[in-house]
């Protein structure tokens, strides 16, 4: 199959479920990962910092907010799960086949923001936990998460089912962790359970609300979720979808469940240890750490404590990345090396990380956490509208659009989102206009609310408009109409080789001559790379070239033997661009490279020359091994 126009194409369809032998709770278990992968997601850093906020300064009033947060993540989770079984399109697809492009810029910046600042969240927890650990200053820990860039790059390389064992891995410690916290802290469950009471004591209440679910319904597990199901191989008959949809909302079920508990133990160990104790202001991690020992008396608590957030933050970081990667993918149809897209990524949230910890302090940390959840928070009408469209959209989901009751659900979830989501920002707002700052700042202002309410109505109203009309495609490369008709074979008569003067110069002259014909004239290529040659080029006469220039006429003479037309060139300096250089100059129309087949790490000691030629060149090359 090709994977070409796929989501996550390294992995799609890499589970196979087709077959329908075996144990039913074998298949189960096969179905089970994505949701494990999506849930560690509401487990993170970000979560830590509003729920030891809210506990700490509420005690329990606001655990009914995790548990709504939770039901409307279980909803949203399963809708995006049944666009990516039912359409095999994740969100960015689905997003690009029915908004204008305009619009769909400005949806993915704010998908990328939003990946921001759940990064953002992972690379303060993963420092905080060093620092709890090794006492380790924050900068310095803020530097070294840039080395899990490649984690990912190494999980990926042993497969989807591999990776999903070393997050749920991590996440099986931070739930251990705390329930070994909460067995020492011991809450009073009476207490506790009048928290699932809906109040809002005051505006912090309110931020730290929507905080709580900002860091719940994360934007980018959306886009995740509908990706992650493909991963498995199912039937396409009725019978092998509604098996797909029953099994994966289990799934989401039971791991999203999970991660309420680890949220819930979060805010009732604060509330229990800290509210109860009197230390309100606790809106640190670290503060939280150092008051552990002595609130719990137990030295294993603050280790638990950062071993946890440790496992939460790198657990995390994994699926951060591979939600940038569909978010790339999906707007922009643009794929580009895993690892630079990780680097890229992670140097997003480091950079302001940094800048925080730099200019403001290591104070400021648990109030840049909680805001990086707000933020999300407010991305997630933009990620959310646009599903609940494609899921009611009987066109594309046929008899697997969402019922009526189910539809109407969603919306009121929508609703009260973004009701909270323009209720804050107009709160934060308001305190800003005016006053003693200028004008501008307040016109700005202004003008960014206007155009946050004008994307929100275009997100809602677009899709009813031009609900049958496909205005993209959400291919990598477009497919064309191929007939296969009439072929012109083509006909090279200037065929260039690159040489290296070694044992394979006679696999690249072989080939060269497999495509050509009598009257085809062969230019022979050689880069000179002595230091000498380096810095003097054409003036350089050191044994090196001499001896190049010696090779390269034997070529030429052995070649003449044989009645084949050739001609020599020696290159200097840069290999890539003398290559690209004389065969342009020369107006060659085939080119064949010497392949030697290093990757990764080898490429950047001993350099790489075949894609950096075949990007600047226009026609055919030929690599051979």
């Amino acid at each position: 199959m090709n994977h070409q126009h796929t989501s996550l194409s390294d992995v799609h369809q890499s589970v196979d479920m087709t077959n329908s032998g075996g144990l039913r709770w074998r298949k189960l278990l096969a179905f089970f990962g994505p949701a494990y992968l999506v849930s560690v997601g509401y487990m993170d850093p970000g979560n830590w910092a509003t729920d030891l906020a809210g506990g700490s300064q509420y005690g329990y009033k606001l655990l009914w907010v995790l548990l709504m947060s939770n039901l409307m993540a279980l909803l949203l989770q399963s809708l995006s799960a049944r666009l990516g079984i039912v359409r095999g399109r994740d969100l960015a697809q689905a997003n690009r086949e029915t908004y204008p492009s305009s619009v769909n810029f400005i949806l993915y910046i704010l998908a990328e923001i939003a990946i921001a600042a759940t990064d953002l969240a992972e690379v303060l927890g993963m420092a905080i936990g060093i620092q709890l650990l090794t006492g380790l200053p924050l900068a310095w820990g803020v530097s070294i998460t840039v080395f899990d860039t490649f984690l990912l790059l190494i999980l990926q390389r042993y497969g989807i089912r591999k990776m999903e064992a070393f997050i749920i891995a991590l996440v099986a410690i931070v739930g251990i962790s705390f329930m070994i916290e909460l067995f020492m802290a011991k809450p009073a469950l009476n207490e506790v359970v009048v928290g699932f009471i809906p109040t809002i004591p005051d505006n912090t209440a309110l931020y730290i609300a929507i905080g709580i679910i900002g860091a719940t319904v994360m934007p980018h597990n959306l886009y995740l979720h509908s990706a992650l199901v493909q991963t498995r191989k199912i039937k396409r008959d009725d019978a092998g979808i509604k098996q797909a949809l029953k099994l994966n909302f289990i799934d989401s079920a039971v791991a999203l469940n999970l991660a309420f508990f680890v949220n819930a133990a979060i805010l009732i160990l604060a509330a229990s240890v800290f509210f109860k104790a009197g230390h309100t202001d606790i809106a640190e991690i670290q503060d939280a750490h150092k008051l552990m020992q002595d609130l719990l008396g137990s030295k294993w608590a603050p280790i638990l404590f950062a071993v946890a957030l440790i496992a939460a933050g790198q657990s995390s970081t994994v699926t951060g990345t591979l939600a940038g990667q569909i978010v790339m993918e999906g707007y922009l149809s643009l794929r580009i090396n895993p690892w630079l897209r990780r680097l890229l990524t992670r140097l997003l949230a480091i950079i302001p990380a940094l800048l925080v910890i730099l200019i403001a302090g290591d104070d400021k940390v648990g109030e840049l956490l909680v805001f990086s959840q707000v933020l999300l928070s407010m991305q997630l009408g933009f990620a959310v509208i646009p599903l609940i469209h494609f899921v009611s959209d009987k066109k594309t989901m046929g008899s697997y659009a969402i019922k009526p009751l189910v539809k109407v659900i969603s919306w009121i979830i929508t609703i009260i989102l973004v009701y909270l989501n323009c209720r804050m920002v107009y709160t934060e707002a308001a305190s800003y206009i005016g006053g003693d700052n200028s004008i501008w700042v307040s016109i700005i202002i202004i003008l960014a609310g206007l155009a946050f309410l004008a994307l929100l109505f275009i997100t809602v109203a677009y899709p009813l408009m031009s609900r049958y009309q496909q205005k993209g495609s959400a291919l990598i490369h477009p497919t064309h109409e191929v007939t296969l008709g009439e072929l012109k074979i083509p006909v090279y008569n200037r065929i260039a080789l690159a040489l290296d003067f070694s044992r394979d110069d006679e696999k690249i002259i072989s080939n060269a001559l497999a495509h050509g014909n009598p009257q085809t004239e062969y230019l022979l290529i050689h880069i000179v790379e002595s230091a000498s040659a380096k810095y003097l080029g054409r003036e350089s006469d050191d044994f090196e070239t001499r001896k190049d220039q010696e090779q390269m006429s034997k070529y030429i003479r052995l070649l003449h033997d044989r009645h084949i037309k050739a001609k020599g060139f020696l290159g200097y300096r840069h290999r890539a661009k003398e290559i690209v250089r004389i065969v342009k100059d020369e107006k060659a129309d085939f080119l064949v490279l010497g392949g030697h087949g290093h990757t990764g790490i080898k490429d950047w000691i001993y350099g790489e020359t075949a894609n950096q030629v075949r990007h600047q060149v226009k026609i055919p090359v030929l690599i051979v091994q």
